[in-house]
């Protein structure tokens, strides 16, 4: 199965297997990006022009695969957790989930897609369990099936972003000391438009928040100073091919205002929450990887951070650049969450 990740600024794949041993195999990767506006707030406004990029993706990855798992914003999903007596059978356990479900979501049920799982036994009253329920409108989860299956791909899962990207982070909050056990991590994952941040302490979110800041302001920033059309600010940032003075006028700054905005988020979590400190900050997303940024983080905040890369410790496939897939792996964190629920099923 592979993972497909559509954002506002580009369409990404991930396809990953094991081998004998049983390692995860990190078979492809590829990433086609996408012209502003042609996706906004989650919502598709050029659907032929996006179902083109999707197939190039996938003529780009060289994959056979047909299987897809793809994710919607949590904008575009309610989710809820709610307590259910245990020990009913799944046709009482899904009328009870949909009666619940009527209560919390807007909509007439028939408009909505909606699934639910069983969490776990209920921390607060023996006997009952803690049931999870997301809930989307149909019309958003039929656009991005519809997206799949122009590109000849067959969508078999619609999973939620944050929660791909908390898969894929979990493999990595393992490897810390003590497994990751207790410790808070902070996830911030930088996109073109948006920032989001989920901070997690053993798969349990304790805050997330987004935030209208990202990496098109860095683009921006290089029109106003140099003058260039968007798309060459973009591809010039992408490839490094810029005027000597691009650090010091314009990279500096962009990476200054972006640790401000790390700062405030932290704060603002501090704030509502008992908490006073995280043990880890993880920065993943397209401008995740800007030189000195894990740096001027770990200064400014005095937390660790470093960069994600979501295939540490997977064997690289031979269908696989390894420098472009080095320089480009933290954008994939989504997408390689999407294509580990191969492994869940």
């Amino acid at each position: 199965m592979l993972g497909l990740d559509i954002s506002s600024s580009s369409v990404k794949l991930v396809e990953l297997g094991r081998d004998n041993a049983g390692n995860l195999v990190l078979e492809r990767c590829a990433i086609v990006p996408l012209e502003r506006g042609w996706i906004t707030d989650g919502h598709i406004e050029k659907f032929d022009e996006v179902a083109d990029a999707v197939r190039r993706l996938v003529k780009k990855s060289g994959t056979k695969t047909k299987n897809v798992a793809m994710a919607l914003p949590p904008s575009a999903v309610i989710t809820k957790k709610i307590i259910l007596p245990g020990g009913m059978s799944d046709q009482e356990l899904e009328l009870q989930v949909e009666t619940e479900a009527n209560q919390y979501i807007p909509f007439p049920l028939d408009e909505v897609s909606l699934d639910f799982c069983i969490v776990g036994p209920s921390a607060a009253s023996s006997g009952d369990i803690e049931v999870l329920i997301a809930a989307s409108r149909r019309e958003k989860v039929q656009d991005i099936q519809g997206l799949a299956e122009a590109a000849g791909l067959k969508p078999v899962i619609v999973d939620v972003e944050s929660y791909a990207s908390r898969l894929a982070t979990g493999r990595l909050i393992e490897n810390l000391p003590n497994k990751g056990a207790g410790s808070i991590v902070a996830l911030f994952e930088v996109g073109a438009l948006t920032t989001s941040m989920q901070v997690i302490r053993d798969d349990e979110v304790l805050y997330d928040r987004d935030q209208a800041f990202g990496g098109a302001q860095l683009t921006q920033l290089i029109v106003r100073q140099y003058g260039f059309s968007l798309e060459e600010a973009e591809s010039k940032k992408r490839s490094g091919e810029l005027p000597d003075d691009y650090e010091s006028s314009v990279l500096r700054p962009f990476i200054e205002s972006m640790v401000q905005e790390i700062g405030r988020a932290l704060q603002f979590f501090f704030t509502s929450t008992p908490h006073n400190k995280v043990d880890y900050v993880m920065l993943a997303g397209g401008s995740a990887a800007l030189p000195g940024l894990t740096a001027a983080v770990t200064q400014h905040t005095t937390f660790a951070c470093n960069l994600v890369n979501p295939f540490e410790g997977m064997e690289i496939g031979d269908g696989v650049r390894l420098k472009k897939m080095t320089r480009e792996a933290p954008s994939y964190l989504t997408s390689c969450g999407l294509a580990l629920r191969r492994f869940l099923q």
